[in-house]
């Protein structure tokens, strides 16, 4: 099955992290597509002096990147289309593989009435401009090992095109480049998305196709999975009082009207509630956090199961303060101007841990944007800190995205929890709505780099919020595909009315339902229940499996 994915707008490196994902996984044939800011890149036979002017000068990247060709430029209004998918190995199948994308493009074109066409001993496809002359309108760089593609074309839709005059565009310089703007036609990326997204099953013989995409701030909404030749137009469903609220205007743009909420009043199903056990152990701990001045992302989350995991001498800590950077509108922790870091604080981690006899420690943190790692040096020193104190203790760490920032993100990595977990928390057309400041191709590539440097890695998604189940099925195959080891699936409930609504209590049978598709797909440990959460039985499954 082919997976189309429309992901809006991506940095150029988390794109190329997810590619390497995908790519290495081999377990899934994906056609992502998307836009980039401003970048010029690099192709392994790239002449430099084909850059022209500095990139900092212009306000883009400059990236040495494993793909054919010379120099290119992605930017707003183009749409790039990265192939990973199983390629055949006979003679010129590299060649055979271009074509097929330039039968893409070209039937694409036609659909807007413009006519598309190869140039003899040039890759990619061109157009008679309306001045006459042959003009490059798309780009395509690829590259096939061990029988698997990456990278792919790029499309100039709505292209500034005086960013190619920085450039010698693919090292030619005696043809122009022309967009299908500068052509006549008055379409936007997301109308070209679903002509694409129609035409490129049948063009690389897929059978079967599944089409998810992320929405856009005027109300595209990309979630036919029976690929259509457009993009839905969604009808915003929020009264004129609920339109002032970023929250709703959000949730209306993914399709999501607040009508569709259940009220926050309204009595819960048998199968979500909870008994509260506050045992001794209950008490010893919460002891141990105040004394040592620490704070559980139990308490801050308002976790559900803080009783049962309590008092089994179980806790989250939370690290690098109180206050997120963020305001997911699913999450109770505070959003605020953080403080300093207390560099004494993952001491103190590691000595609650010692205290309290731990051999399997969970650590999280709120998001902090306004540091240069993001806060990745805190996880860092928690994980050295814990280390010394000589046991085997098995580390988990929940962390953030850290802006996609390559050195930062490295760091953790590097040193090596026995567990890496970032949360995709929901499906990719509610990923704005949800969480306006992370994406969904982030959270992947984060996850693709952590499975690159051989740790085990875990992921999160919260259900009730608005998906379908195709959509959720659809993101645990993206999961699978970058070899994600652990899931758990859990129901979201909302914290306060300023809160996203809930759509929809799950029933147990959906949730083992969805345990059993991602078990299939050869996640090795899904955990799925109305009350799971991130670190719900997290030594269990964490203890269990090796890399």
């Amino acid at each position: 099955m082919l997976e189309v994915r429309w992901l809006s707008k991506v940095a150029y490196r988390d794109a190329y992290t997810l590619q390497h994902g995908l790519f290495d996984s081999g377990k899934a044939q994906h056609l992502l597509l998307l836009e980039h800011n401003h970048v010029y890149t690099l192709g392994v036979r790239a002449d430099i002096s084909n850059i022209l002017v500095d990139p900092k000068q212009v306000g883009a990247e400059m990236v040495r990147v494993d793909r054919g060709g010379d120099v290119t430029y992605h930017g707003p209004g183009q749409l790039v289309g990265y192939t990973i998918l199983d390629v055949a190995t006979e003679q010129n199948s590299t060649p055979n593989f271009v074509a097929k994308i330039e039968d893409l493009i070209i039937a694409t074109l036609d659909k807007f009435s413009i006519v598309g066409q190869r140039n003899p001993g040039f890759p990619g496809v061109w157009t008679i401009s309306k001045d006459g002359s042959l003009r490059k309108i798309a780009a395509i760089g690829v590259r096939i090992s061990r029988g698997r593609s990456m990278h792919g074309f790029a499309l100039n839709v709505t292209t500034d095109l005086e960013m190619f005059s920085n450039i010698v565009p693919c090292g030619i310089s005696e043809y122009g480049v022309t967009s299908m703007q500068a052509e006549g036609s008055v379409c936007q990326v997301e109308d070209v998305v679903g002509v694409v997204a129609s035409l490129a099953p049948k063009i690389f013989g897929f059978s079967e196709a599944s089409f998810y995409g992320a929405s856009s701030s005027d109300g595209y909404s990309m979630q036919d999975p029976n690929l259509v030749d457009s993009i839905i137009k969604v009808a915003p469903k929020v009264d004129a009082m609920a339109e002032s609220r970023s929250l709703d205007r959000r949730l209306a743009s993914a399709g999501v009207g607040t009508a569709e909420g259940i009220s926050i009043s309204k009595t819960k199903p048998e199968w979500i509630k909870l008994r509260t056990k506050m045992g001794s152990e209950y008490q010893e701990l919460k002891e141990t956090m105040r004394g040592l001045n620490l704070v559980t992302v139990c308490e801050e989350a308002g976790c559900p199961n803080i009783y049962e995991c309590w008092s089994q001498g179980t806790a989250t800590f939370m690290i690098n303060g109180e206050d997120c950077t963020r305001a997911c509108g699913f999450c109770l922790v505070k959003t605020d101007r953080p403080l300093p870091l207390d560099l004494d604080e993952p001491r103190r981690v590691a000595l609650a841990v010692e205290k309290m006899g731990l051999d399997f420690a969970v650590v999280t943190a709120v998001a902090r944007d306004d540091l240069s790692d993001g806060g990745a040096i805190g996880f860092v020193e928690t994980i050295n800190q814990i280390r010394r104190l000589g046991r085997d203790i098995g580390v988990e760490v929940l962390i953030s995205d850290c802006k996609g920032d390559e050195d930062a993100l490295s760091a953790i990595y590097k040193a090596a929890p026995d567990v890496l977990n970032h949360n995709i928390e929901t499906v990719l057309r509610l990923q704005r709505a949800v969480r306006p400041q992370a994406s969904y191709a982030r959270s992947l590539s984060v996850l693709s780099g952590a499975v690159k440097a051989g740790l085990v890695t875990k992921s999160g998604i919260i259900v009730g919020m608005g998906e379908t189940m195709d959509e959720l099925k659809a993101t645990l195959r993206d999961l699978a595909s970058v070899g994600v080891s652990i899931v758990t699936i859990g129901q979201y409930l909302r914290p306060t009315r300023k809160h996203l609504p809930v759509s929809k209590w799950y029933t147990p049978k959906e949730f083992a339902e969805l345990k059993s598709y991602g078990e299939a797909l050869g996640i090795r440990h899904v955990e799925s229940s109305p009350n799971t959460r991130s670190s719900y039985h997290a030594k269990e499954a964490g203890l269990g499996i090796k890399v």
